[in-house]
Protein backbone atom coordinates (compact mmCIF):
# COMPACT_ATOMS: atom_id res chain seq x y z
CA UNK A 1 0.00 0.00 0.00
CA UNK A 2 1.27 3.72 -0.57
CA UNK A 3 -0.07 6.83 -0.23
CA UNK A 4 0.57 9.81 -1.81
CA UNK A 5 0.82 13.45 -0.42
CA UNK A 6 0.80 16.48 -2.10
CA UNK A 7 2.60 19.79 -0.36
CA UNK A 8 3.30 22.13 -2.92
CA UNK A 9 6.69 20.19 -3.27
CA UNK A 10 7.43 17.13 -4.87
CA UNK A 11 5.31 14.35 -4.04
CA UNK A 12 6.31 12.64 -1.33
CA UNK A 13 5.19 8.37 -1.16
CA UNK A 14 4.63 6.62 2.50
CA UNK A 15 4.62 3.25 2.33
CA UNK A 16 2.94 0.58 5.05
CA UNK A 17 6.58 -0.73 5.81
CA UNK A 18 8.06 2.86 6.94
CA UNK A 19 5.04 3.92 8.21
CA UNK A 20 5.85 0.87 10.91
CA UNK A 21 9.63 1.75 10.77
CA UNK A 22 7.99 5.31 12.32
CA UNK A 23 5.67 4.04 14.65
CA UNK A 24 6.74 3.80 18.63
CA UNK A 25 8.03 -0.27 18.18
CA UNK A 26 8.04 -0.64 21.97
CA UNK A 27 6.40 -0.26 25.45
CA UNK A 28 7.91 0.72 28.47
CA UNK A 29 7.10 -1.44 31.73
CA UNK A 30 5.36 1.28 34.00
CA UNK A 31 3.20 1.44 30.69
CA UNK A 32 2.21 -2.17 30.05
CA UNK A 33 1.21 -2.58 33.31
CA UNK A 34 -0.80 0.39 33.22
CA UNK A 35 -2.24 -0.89 30.31
CA UNK A 36 -2.64 -4.37 31.54
CA UNK A 37 -5.14 -3.34 33.93
CA UNK A 38 -6.89 -1.04 32.10
CA UNK A 39 -7.95 -4.33 29.81
CA UNK A 40 -8.33 -6.49 32.99
CA UNK A 41 -10.61 -3.17 34.26
CA UNK A 42 -12.64 -3.90 30.58
CA UNK A 43 -13.15 -7.52 31.57
CA UNK A 44 -14.59 -6.71 35.34
CA UNK A 45 -16.79 -4.35 33.53
CA UNK A 46 -17.79 -7.98 31.37
CA UNK A 47 -18.48 -9.73 34.30
CA UNK A 48 -20.73 -6.84 35.29
CA UNK A 49 -23.10 -6.75 33.09
CA UNK A 50 -22.94 -10.55 32.50
CA UNK A 51 -23.26 -11.66 35.78
CA UNK A 52 -24.25 -15.74 34.56
CA UNK A 53 -20.35 -15.57 33.65
CA UNK A 54 -20.19 -16.42 37.31
CA UNK A 55 -22.21 -19.40 37.53
CA UNK A 56 -19.32 -21.81 37.06
CA UNK A 57 -17.52 -20.09 39.95
CA UNK A 58 -20.46 -19.61 42.25
CA UNK A 59 -22.36 -23.22 41.91
CA UNK A 60 -19.47 -25.27 41.53
CA UNK A 61 -17.39 -24.77 44.51
CA UNK A 62 -20.74 -25.56 46.98
CA UNK A 63 -21.94 -29.00 44.65
CA UNK A 64 -18.25 -30.31 44.63
CA UNK A 65 -17.31 -29.55 48.56
CA UNK A 66 -20.91 -30.98 49.38
CA UNK A 67 -21.30 -33.79 46.61
CA UNK A 68 -17.44 -34.96 47.59
CA UNK A 69 -17.38 -34.70 51.29
CA UNK A 70 -20.73 -36.85 52.11
CA UNK A 71 -19.34 -39.13 49.35
CA UNK A 72 -15.98 -39.74 50.27
CA UNK A 73 -15.86 -39.08 53.72
CA UNK A 74 -17.01 -42.02 55.71
CA UNK A 75 -15.94 -44.36 53.46
CA UNK A 76 -11.66 -42.73 53.30
CA UNK A 77 -11.65 -41.29 56.61
CA UNK A 78 -14.37 -42.45 58.70
CA UNK A 79 -16.30 -39.45 59.23
CA UNK A 80 -16.92 -36.20 57.90
CA UNK A 81 -14.91 -33.85 60.09
CA UNK A 82 -11.69 -36.29 59.91
CA UNK A 83 -12.29 -35.67 55.82
CA UNK A 84 -13.06 -32.06 55.56
CA UNK A 85 -8.81 -31.11 56.39
CA UNK A 86 -8.06 -33.77 53.22
CA UNK A 87 -11.36 -33.00 51.01
CA UNK A 88 -11.50 -28.82 51.27
CA UNK A 89 -7.83 -28.05 50.17
CA UNK A 90 -8.06 -30.34 47.05
CA UNK A 91 -11.66 -28.79 46.13
CA UNK A 92 -10.13 -25.18 46.64
CA UNK A 93 -7.10 -26.63 43.93
CA UNK A 94 -9.55 -28.19 41.38
CA UNK A 95 -12.01 -25.99 41.50
CA UNK A 96 -10.02 -22.59 40.89
CA UNK A 97 -7.47 -24.53 38.19
CA UNK A 98 -10.60 -25.95 35.77
CA UNK A 99 -12.34 -22.38 36.60
CA UNK A 100 -8.63 -21.32 34.44
CA UNK A 101 -10.26 -22.97 31.16
CA UNK A 102 -12.41 -20.18 30.94
CA UNK A 103 -10.15 -17.93 30.20
CA UNK A 104 -9.01 -19.94 27.02
CA UNK A 105 -12.62 -20.28 25.68
CA UNK A 106 -13.89 -16.35 26.30
CA UNK A 107 -10.64 -15.66 24.89
CA UNK A 108 -11.14 -17.38 21.26
CA UNK A 109 -14.32 -15.90 21.69
CA UNK A 110 -13.52 -12.51 21.79
CA UNK A 111 -11.29 -13.14 18.50
CA UNK A 112 -13.96 -14.55 16.57
CA UNK A 113 -15.50 -11.35 17.37
CA UNK A 114 -12.98 -9.13 16.32
CA UNK A 115 -12.28 -7.61 19.46
CA UNK A 116 -8.96 -8.50 19.34
CA UNK A 117 -8.38 -7.32 16.24
CA UNK A 118 -9.17 -3.86 17.67
CA UNK A 119 -6.99 -3.82 20.50
CA UNK A 120 -3.98 -4.82 18.10
CA UNK A 121 -4.40 -1.69 15.90
CA UNK A 122 -3.49 0.51 19.00
CA UNK A 123 -0.57 1.31 20.29
CA UNK A 124 -0.05 -0.80 23.42
CA UNK A 125 1.67 -3.39 24.41
CA UNK A 126 1.15 -6.77 22.44
CA UNK A 127 0.66 -8.42 25.98
CA UNK A 128 -1.88 -6.47 27.51
CA UNK A 129 -4.80 -7.84 26.05
CA UNK A 130 -4.05 -11.23 27.16
CA UNK A 131 -2.77 -10.41 30.60
CA UNK A 132 -5.77 -7.84 31.22
CA UNK A 133 -7.87 -10.93 30.39
CA UNK A 134 -5.97 -13.47 33.05
CA UNK A 135 -5.82 -10.56 35.67
CA UNK A 136 -9.66 -10.05 35.69
CA UNK A 137 -10.47 -13.85 35.86
CA UNK A 138 -8.38 -13.81 39.12
CA UNK A 139 -11.78 -12.03 40.14
CA UNK A 140 -13.48 -15.67 39.44
CA UNK A 141 -10.85 -17.41 41.54
CA UNK A 142 -11.00 -15.55 44.00
CA UNK A 143 -14.53 -16.10 44.25
CA UNK A 144 -14.39 -19.74 43.81
CA UNK A 145 -11.64 -20.22 46.70
CA UNK A 146 -14.31 -17.84 49.27
CA UNK A 147 -16.69 -19.87 48.06
CA UNK A 148 -15.10 -23.64 49.08
CA UNK A 149 -13.71 -21.51 52.29
CA UNK A 150 -16.93 -20.79 53.41
CA UNK A 151 -18.89 -24.31 53.10
CA UNK A 152 -16.17 -25.79 54.99
CA UNK A 153 -16.55 -23.54 57.74
CA UNK A 154 -20.28 -24.12 57.54
CA UNK A 155 -18.81 -27.81 57.04
CA UNK A 156 -16.79 -27.47 60.80
CA UNK A 157 -13.18 -27.03 58.91
CA UNK A 158 -11.78 -25.18 61.38
CA UNK A 159 -8.32 -24.06 59.58
CA UNK A 160 -5.78 -21.57 60.41
CA UNK A 161 -6.54 -18.06 59.88
CA UNK A 162 -3.74 -17.17 58.20
CA UNK A 163 -2.04 -20.16 56.71
CA UNK A 164 -5.53 -19.87 54.66
CA UNK A 165 -5.32 -16.53 53.29
CA UNK A 166 -2.25 -17.90 52.57
CA UNK A 167 -3.21 -20.66 50.87
CA UNK A 168 -5.81 -18.58 48.80
CA UNK A 169 -3.03 -16.83 47.48
CA UNK A 170 -1.01 -19.45 46.29
CA UNK A 171 -4.08 -20.51 44.72
CA UNK A 172 -4.72 -18.01 43.07
CA UNK A 173 -0.86 -17.13 41.93
CA UNK A 174 -1.00 -20.69 40.32
CA UNK A 175 -3.95 -20.93 38.90
CA UNK A 176 -3.17 -17.13 37.13
CA UNK A 177 0.09 -19.24 35.51
CA UNK A 178 -1.96 -21.85 34.23
CA UNK A 179 -4.36 -19.95 32.58
CA UNK A 180 -1.48 -18.86 30.28
CA UNK A 181 -1.18 -22.16 29.23
CA UNK A 182 -4.63 -22.21 28.09
CA UNK A 183 -5.06 -18.79 26.75
CA UNK A 184 -2.39 -20.17 24.31
CA UNK A 185 -4.56 -22.97 23.16
CA UNK A 186 -7.57 -20.40 22.84
CA UNK A 187 -5.25 -18.35 20.39
CA UNK A 188 -4.22 -21.36 18.42
CA UNK A 189 -7.60 -23.70 18.29
CA UNK A 190 -10.23 -22.09 15.61
CA UNK A 191 -13.65 -22.57 17.94
CA UNK A 192 -14.33 -22.01 22.00
CA UNK A 193 -15.90 -25.53 22.48
CA UNK A 194 -12.65 -26.96 21.21
CA UNK A 195 -10.97 -25.32 23.25
CA UNK A 196 -13.20 -26.18 26.24
CA UNK A 197 -13.19 -29.85 25.38
CA UNK A 198 -9.19 -30.62 25.09
CA UNK A 199 -8.67 -28.30 27.86
CA UNK A 200 -11.16 -30.48 29.95
CA UNK A 201 -9.33 -33.41 28.42
CA UNK A 202 -5.96 -32.37 29.60
CA UNK A 203 -7.02 -31.18 33.14
CA UNK A 204 -9.44 -34.01 34.38
CA UNK A 205 -6.42 -37.01 34.82
CA UNK A 206 -4.42 -33.75 36.47
CA UNK A 207 -6.96 -32.92 39.33
CA UNK A 208 -8.42 -36.59 40.07
CA UNK A 209 -4.69 -38.42 39.42
CA UNK A 210 -3.54 -36.66 42.48
CA UNK A 211 -4.17 -36.54 46.34
CA UNK A 212 -6.54 -33.94 46.05
CA UNK A 213 -9.68 -36.62 46.91
CA UNK A 214 -7.73 -39.82 48.63
CA UNK A 215 -4.86 -41.31 49.66
CA UNK A 216 -1.68 -41.92 47.76
CA UNK A 217 -0.80 -45.19 49.28
CA UNK A 218 -3.86 -46.71 48.23
CA UNK A 219 -3.30 -46.97 44.51
CA UNK A 220 -1.13 -48.96 42.34
CA UNK A 221 2.48 -48.80 42.33
CA UNK A 222 2.48 -46.95 39.05
CA UNK A 223 -0.05 -44.43 39.58
CA UNK A 224 1.91 -43.33 42.81
CA UNK A 225 4.66 -42.80 40.93
CA UNK A 226 2.82 -40.15 38.66
CA UNK A 227 0.94 -38.71 41.63
CA UNK A 228 4.51 -37.58 43.17
CA UNK A 229 5.53 -35.72 40.18
CA UNK A 230 1.94 -34.35 39.56
CA UNK A 231 1.93 -30.11 39.32
CA UNK A 232 -1.29 -30.51 41.17
CA UNK A 233 -0.59 -32.69 44.05
CA UNK A 234 2.38 -30.66 45.17
CA UNK A 235 -0.49 -27.27 45.26
CA UNK A 236 -2.58 -29.59 46.89
CA UNK A 237 -0.09 -30.83 50.30
CA UNK A 238 0.76 -26.78 50.06
CA UNK A 239 -2.14 -25.59 50.78
CA UNK A 240 -3.22 -28.66 53.35
CA UNK A 241 0.43 -27.53 54.93
CA UNK A 242 -0.23 -23.95 55.38
CA UNK A 243 -4.45 -24.40 56.16
CA UNK A 244 -3.20 -26.59 58.71
CA UNK A 245 -1.05 -23.90 60.67
CA UNK A 246 2.08 -25.42 59.59
CA UNK A 247 5.44 -23.50 57.79
CA UNK A 248 5.77 -23.09 54.15
CA UNK A 249 6.85 -26.34 53.02
CA UNK A 250 9.11 -27.21 50.71
CA UNK A 251 5.92 -27.42 47.99
CA UNK A 252 5.41 -24.22 48.54
CA UNK A 253 8.41 -23.86 47.20
CA UNK A 254 7.76 -25.97 44.29
CA UNK A 255 4.32 -24.55 43.79
CA UNK A 256 5.85 -21.07 43.29
CA UNK A 257 8.83 -22.65 41.04
CA UNK A 258 6.41 -24.14 38.57
CA UNK A 259 4.31 -20.83 38.54
CA UNK A 260 7.14 -18.66 37.48
CA UNK A 261 8.10 -21.59 34.75
CA UNK A 262 4.78 -22.06 33.33
CA UNK A 263 4.28 -17.86 32.82
CA UNK A 264 7.65 -17.69 31.36
CA UNK A 265 7.48 -20.27 28.75
CA UNK A 266 3.76 -20.12 27.83
CA UNK A 267 2.98 -16.09 28.63
CA UNK A 268 5.56 -15.59 25.67
CA UNK A 269 4.06 -17.97 23.42
CA UNK A 270 0.48 -16.98 23.68
CA UNK A 271 1.17 -13.65 22.80
CA UNK A 272 2.86 -14.84 19.77
CA UNK A 273 0.04 -16.71 18.88
CA UNK A 274 -2.33 -14.09 19.42
CA UNK A 275 -0.36 -11.79 17.21
CA UNK A 276 0.00 -14.41 14.41
CA UNK A 277 -3.72 -15.28 14.56
CA UNK A 278 -5.19 -11.55 14.86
Amino acid sequence: MTTTIERGAPSSAITTKSARLQAKTSVSLPETVKQSFSMAYRGVLKIRHNPEQLFDVTIQPIIFTVMFTYIFGGAISGDVSSYLPVIIPGIMVQTVITTSIVTGTQLREDMDKGVFDRFRSLPIARISPLAGALMADMIRYLIATTLTIVMGLIMGWRPDAWGTIAAALLIIVCSFAVSWIFALMGCLMSKASAVQGVSMLILFPLTFMSNAFVPVDTMPGWLQAFVKINPVSHIVTAVRDLTAGGHASIHVLWALIGAAVITAVFAPLAVRAYMRNT
